[in-house]
């Protein structure tokens, strides 16, 4: 069955929405004074994002939940002529993605501190505060940052290739983007972050990097301090960086 770019414009940037809202929710409840998960720790965050991945892959199941630049790039790249049956792989699909993915990311960013807009009036430390809209690690070597955002992102991308049509042909593997193949992804995504995550706190996707901090430099939030564009480099072109290197990779691969 054909899906429509609007159907990929909206399943894309429903599920980046919830994402976000729900990623971001995850460390504003670890960090922000006066939360029930307060210091809880790293293992909070990290279910906590393999959870809104879980929830935005069912959300975006009509466009393959993508949900990620990075697999965009990275699905592109790798020549496939379709990911999801019926959404070829083209210049207007491929533009549709990105831009939904931006628009909902920035809109889930948006919600979530609405959602704790209380705790985020409380907060007195600038780091905290923009460490719920995005990265920033706390041994700044770009470098090496640079290698730990596309490593971890080559990780995600090369297993979510494997799972397409390489992976199909080979007979890999069936997709499945009901429950199962969600939990796929979310169990993925959990252990890149708990195993790979501590050095950069993770983000593995351009998007929900650049566009939360776009929102923490615009929002009204006190104390808020630096949006740290100096970094914000690293986990967009780190990022894109090893989903492209996945999608080389992963048909000669799978």
């Amino acid at each position: 069955m054909h899906t429509t770019l609007a159907e990929i414009f909206v399943s894309e940037l429903f599920g980046t929405l919830i994402l976000l809202l729900i990623g971001i929710g995850v460390v504003a409840n670890e960090l922000l004074p006066g939360t029930k998960g307060r210091g809880t720790g790293w293992m909070l965050i990290g279910w906590g994002w393999g959870f809104a991945v879980f929830t935005g892959v069912l959300v975006a199941f009509k466009s393959g939940a993508h949900l990620n630049p990075a697999v965009t790039i990275g699905i592109a790249v790798s020549g496939a002529p379709e990911y999801v049956p019926g959404i070829p792989v083209d210049t207007a699909s491929t533009a549709t993605y990105l831009s939904a993915q931006a628009i909902g990311a920035a809109a889930g960013a948006l919600v979530a501190w609405l959602a704790y807009k209380p705790h985020y009036d409380l907060a007195d430390s600038p780091r905290d505060i923009l460490m719920t809209f995005c990265t920033d690690p706390d041994v700044r070597r770009t470098p090496w940052n640079f290698f730990s955002e596309a490593l971890n992102t080559f990780v995600l991308v090369v297993v979510v290739l494997s799972v397409g049509p390489a992976g199909q042909a080979s007979g890999l593997v069936k997709v499945d983007l009901g429950l199962l193949g969600a939990l796929g992804v979310a169990l993925l995504v959990t252990g890149i972050v708990l195993g790979l995550g501590g050095t950069t706190g993770c983000s593995i996707n351009p998007t929900r990097d650049l566009m939360p901090r776009l929102v923490h430099a615009v929002l009204p939030i006190a104390n808020k301090g630096s949006s740290r564009w100096d970094y914000a480099w690293v986990p967009v072109i780190g990022p894109v960086v090893g989903g492209i290197l996945a999608g080389l990779v992963a048909p000669m691969l799978f």
